[in-house]
């Protein structure tokens, strides 16, 4: 007999994976594509949604043809994305027109702060976040004013518009399923959470016609079926959604006061919040109310908080500066002594988000002495990251009303041990870390797609499976992380002071 799995698809920022996983959690036969990210100048950051599409179905006809060898029986598909990064295609040439927006792009932030005076109360309320520094509808309204190709598209009734997991679901369904999830189109910042409708007035107010709106849907559903000659299989699409959002169901967070921070090219902490949206939405323009997700026509609400640059921080002092050879002689080195030195990092490469949404500060590296190693460079490193993870998880508590009792950890970072152990020094609750939890997105979305009694009956019974990991306690006494926290607090304030000049 066939073992029967379910085919899991994350498609982030720097790279798509594909994998299948099974009831008993396990993520199999991993392919990982890597994608090109550009920003061709400050502010701008974009992708090719060609390479994305071409690489996941790259990375499926791979798993595919693992488990039919393996004896595997795919029995459905599931896809968590990137949020917020937004595709304009040609529907009868199946291209994209234009490089897609990356969710980290603010060339519109001046544009988008002018409307804020006159629209982010009723954003917030509503919506669960401000205008903020990106919408994928602003992006594609001045594609459409300013792109020939993508007017002329519209024009004629073949422009197709959405975020990636419209883009694919578009691409790899014979029904050609045309349809946005509540996860995604929370990001997107145009999703009524109480509501699960489009907020079309602020859709309209930024210049995006409301008949490219895709198909507002659940992120658990029957989307259509994948086509054989693409990934060569045929199975249902049972869940789509953001890939922070999968992540969060991947570590088994699913009941209120859970936490997850998921380390990527960013750092995202969510705290679940269950059924009743928090209490002070809008608290801090970075921390945002979303929904969590979205199945059996109820939504579990959550709240986040990021930054945006950390993950691509460490890409970044190892490639692009070449001091360190790879995140993992990072850790080593960081490992090796107990703190500093007094050197500090802000890894606030595309700007900060918490506890102001400031795109012009910058990230900095203070703190050198003459006696300063190199060691002590890769400590402040991750420090850094550390802190910022704090700073999400206590605003946070303070927007949802609750304060989280555990985080759980995953992504490519929460390998490293002495970040989760700065984590729980500098948060002051436990972290957990589960096994393989670098692959908790896939993991997650087949949660959802299977816990309908495919592999699982319930999405409790799907998570019990994970286990309870390993546990880092926090070691600083209060005074410490008091004193810590002050010091950073001291750093964000004189970044933010330089970003106003």
């Amino acid at each position: 007999m066939k073992v029967p799995a379910i085919l899991s698809i994350d498609e982030g920022t720097t790279g798509t994976r594909a994998a299948w996983v099974t009831a008993d959690g396990g993520v199999h036969s991993l392919e990982y594509r890597h994608l090109t990210v550009n920003s061709p100048r400050a502010g701008v950051v974009e992708q090719d949604a060609n390479e994305i599409l071409a690489k996941t179905i790259d990375a499926c006809r791979s798993v595919v043809a693992a488990a039919a060898a393996a004896g595997v029986q795919l029995q459905a598909l599931a896809i968590a994305t990137q949020r917020s990064t937004a595709v304009l295609w040609d529907t009868r040439s199946g291209r994209a027109l234009v490089p897609a927006m990356v969710w980290q792009d603010s060339r519109y932030a001046e544009e988008l702060a002018e409307l804020g005076g006159s629209w982010n109360e009723r954003l917030v309320a509503a919506v669960g976040r401000p205008t903020g520094v990106r919408s994928p509808y602003l992006w594609a309204a001045h594609h459409l004013r300013e792109s020939p190709e993508v007017a002329a598209a519209h024009g004629e009734g073949r422009l197709g518009f959405g975020t990636v997991e419209t883009w694919l679901l578009w691409n790899l369904t014979v029904e050609r399923s045309y349809v946005a999830t509540a996860t995604n189109a929370t990001s997107a910042g145009a999703y009524v959470l109480a509501e699960h409708a489009y907020e079309t007035a602020w859709i309209q107010a930024l210049g995006f016609p409301l008949d490219l709106l895709p198909e507002l849907r659940q992120d658990v559903d029957v989307f259509g079926h994948t086509d054989a000659s693409k990934i060569g299989i045929s199975v249902p699409v049972l869940a789509a959604l953001g890939d922070q959002h999968a992540g969060t169901v991947g570590l088994g967070c699913i009941r209120p006061g859970q936490a997850m921070c998921v380390h990527g090219t960013g750092s995202f902490v969510d705290l679940v919040t269950g059924d009743t949206l928090p209490q002070k939405p809008g608290l801090y323009p970075g921390t945002l109310t979303l929904t969590g997700w979205r199945r059996e026509h109820q939504s579990v609400y959550a709240v986040e908080t990021f930054t945006a640059t950390t993950g691509s921080a460490i890409d970044w002092v190892c490639n692009t500066l070449g001091w360190f050879s790879s995140a993992q002689k990072v850790s080593e080195l960081a490992g090796t002594v107990d703190g500093s030195g007094g050197v500090m990092f802000v890894p606030a490469l595309t700007g900060l988000r918490t506890p102001v949404v400031e795109p012009k500060a910058r990230a900095s590296l203070t703190g050198f002495s003459l006696a300063s190693t190199k060691a002590e460079v890769a400590y402040a490193v991750l420090e850094g990251i550390a802190h910022s993870v704090a700073t999400s998880t206590e605003a946070n508590a303070e927007v949802a009303g609750m304060d989280a009792d555990e985080i759980v950890v995953g992504g490519g970072l929460s390998g490293s041990n002495p970040l989760i152990q700065m984590q729980a020094d500098l948060v002051g609750i436990p972290m957990r870390r589960l096994p393989a939890s670098e692959a908790a997105t896939l993991r997650g979305a087949a949660f959802l797609a299977g816990a309908n009694g495919l592999l699982w009956d319930t999405l409790y019974e799907a998570v019990s499976v994970l286990g309870d990991g390993e546990i880092f306690l926090p070691r600083l006494s209060e005074t410490q992380r008091a004193e810590r926290r002050l010091r950073w607090a001291a750093r964000i304030s004189a970044e933010l002071e330089l970003a106003r000049i």
